[in-house]
């Protein structure tokens, strides 16, 4: 035992940077000389679109806590306070919705979501409110054992005292990123810097090409001596310049020539490498390119396949990190093998109609879904059990092989007539 706490006091405290190196992901500046924050990159559309995507997916999805059941099944723990807190209000100010998107905001800006959970005096959990990950600390004490350090802001909920607090792991829903120690989570956003960077690059770039003209720059010739260039620059810039004054004709005077310079953002491939790094962004996040409106490899033969793969290996990972979280933080010990928290996912992978209706008409015919069940699926009305809605029926022509053919009642056939 004092071998073991030895060696859980010499870990590393927990932190979003490579191990062994002076590299942070932090505040550094990229290849593009752009700066890259978790602020700046949601200025960029396809990263906001990406963050907007994934964190309304796993808001809109229904959230709710099940309880095992004594026959091995499950069924919705509406007694128990934490359903009305996953599933309706989290908190007094925002609803289940708004909490989740916060957090999964959180968590695909700066790799970790955090929340206080506050309880009562019997270790009930009664609310949980969003904290900001920028200015939360993890660190351990001298037995290893670890901390959080939060940073508060006056103009917030007033459920922690003094601005700078220290909670402990049970009075912290953490939800971790991908990270090195399993601990703390890397910011997505700081990992692919240099891609984003690049992406504001280009469109500064464009931007500022539009703004200076149909031409990014060039040189006014005379054959002589301006005494005033300025003055000539500046009514050139006045008439000129802008997209408004695009195209325009000029009217040069005293044998003055325009020559331009630069190379256009044809020669430049500038709309390729714009759309290159919007894919690059869309790759970061591991969401399909048409969700961010990149329709060029989409048809209507493949768009519902990739919409089933968004759920299966991008949304997946993340509701299971949300459920595992919950048991882990939300529920007490005893609690743990009585209950479970379950996103439901199945509409996202619902097919066309034509394709559902054959489904459930197999999973009807063969006896594994009742009337009831399909109907729930489809969001309609419950059938009475005296009108069997929750019956279970089985194809009549379908027999067991002993009892078919020249196999039934051979033991009985025997010694019998021809």
């Amino acid at each position: 035992m004092g071998l073991f706490s030895n060696i859980f006091k010499a870990r590393d405290k927990p932190q979003n940077r490579t191990t062994g190196s002076n590299y942070s992901f932090f505040f550094g500046g990229t290849t593009s000389g752009k700066p890259v924050n978790e602020h700046t990159a949601m200025q960029m559309t396809a990263v906001y679109s990406c963050v907007r995507i994934l964190a309304e997916a796993v808001a809109g999805l229904p959230l709710h806590l099940y309880k095992y059941t004594d026959s091995g099944g499950k069924e919705k723990a509406l007694s128990h306070p934490l359903y009305f807190l996953l599933h309706d209000e989290p908190n007094p100010e925002m609803s289940s919705f708004v909490f989740r998107e916060t957090l999964m905001t959180h968590l695909l800006l700066w790799g970790n979501a955090y929340a206080q959970i506050i309880r009562n005096g019997k270790g009930e959990v009664i609310a949980l409110y969003p904290l900001m990950p920028n200015r939360m600390s993890v660190d351990r004490d001298s037995s290893g054992a670890l901390y959080y350090t939060y940073t508060k802001y006056s103009d917030e909920a007033p459920t922690m005292k003094g601005m700078t607090v220290t909670l402990r792991p049970s009075d912290v829903f953490h939800i971790p990123g991908l990270g090195f120690d399993g601990l703390v989570g890397y910011s997505p956003i700081a990992m692919a810097k240099n891609a984003i960077g690049m992406a504001i690059a280009c469109e500064e770039y464009g931007a500022k090409f539009f703004a200076n003209g149909a031409a990014p720059g060039g040189v006014l010739e005379h054959p002589g001596t301006i005494k005033d260039p300025q003055k000539v620059r500046d009514s050139w810039n006045a008439a000129y310049q802008g997209s408004s004054n695009s195209h325009r004709v000029a009217v040069l005077e005293e044998g003055m020539k325009y020559q331009p310079i630069g190379i256009s953002p044809e020669q430049a491939q500038f709309l390729e490498t714009r759309k290159f790094q919007i894919n690059e962004i869309a790759r970061i996040f591991r969401v399909p390119p048409h969700m961010v409106g990149d329709l060029e490899k989409s048809s209507f033969s493949n768009i519902e396949q990739q919409s089933l793969e968004f759920v299966k290996y991008t949304l997946d990972p993340w509701v299971i990190r949300w459920e595992q979280t919950i048991s882990r933080a939300l529920l007490r010990p005893d609690e743990k093998k009585l209950y479970f928290a379950k996103f439901n996912v199945d509409g996202l992978l619902r097919g066309d109609y034509v394709s559902r209706m054959n489904g459930y008409a197999t999973a009807r015919q063969n006896g594994w879904m009742s009337a009831n069940d399909i109907r729930e699926l489809e969001n309609l009305d419950r059938i009475p059990p005296e009108l069997g809605g929750d019956l279970y029926l089985i194809n009549g022509n379908m027999t067991k092989l002993e009892d078919a053919g020249i196999f039934a009642n051979k033991e009985g056939l025997e010694g019998k007539p021809e």
